[in-house]
């Protein structure tokens, strides 16, 4: 083997070494709002809110932004999203949040600002 193409494999593996070796050690914390792609960005809504559907006559989407957000993914097909202040960031993970739908939590992950997904490494309450 030359020396070129060993410095050059050398140089590769200190490259690698020196990225994050998994998802976590480059994640950030995100603070927001578990809810539904629905309401979070006004396909029925005017406000980026549940209040329209929780006015509802039908009363379907039930009292609490939990059970409207629930009822935007099982009957609208909606995905769970995190609303943070202004900005609603699309989750890759849609098993994580159900546990937290409706609350305020502090989510750990890492976002891929092209597409606004978070690729979600855990979700605690706030």
């Amino acid at each position: 083997m030359n020396v070129r193409r060993v410095w050059s494999i050398m140089a590769s593996l200190a490259m690698l070494a020196s990225a994050p070796a998994t998802a976590q050690e480059a994640s950030v914390t995100f603070r927001g709002e578990i809810s539904d792609s629905q309401c979070a960005f006004n396909v029925h809504s005017l406000t980026k809110s549940h209040e329209e559907m929780l006015k509802s006559k039908s009363g379907a989407a039930g009292h609490t932004a939990a059970t409207c957000s629930i009822y935007c993914i099982r009957q609208l097909g909606g995905q769970f999203v995190l609303v943070s202040k202004k900005n609603v960031y699309h989750l890759d993970n849609q098993d994580l949040p159900r546990r937290f739908v409706g609350g305020k939590v502090k989510l750990h992950g890492v976002l891929d600002a092209k597409t606004d997904m978070i690729h979600v490494v855990d979700i605690e309450p706030e």
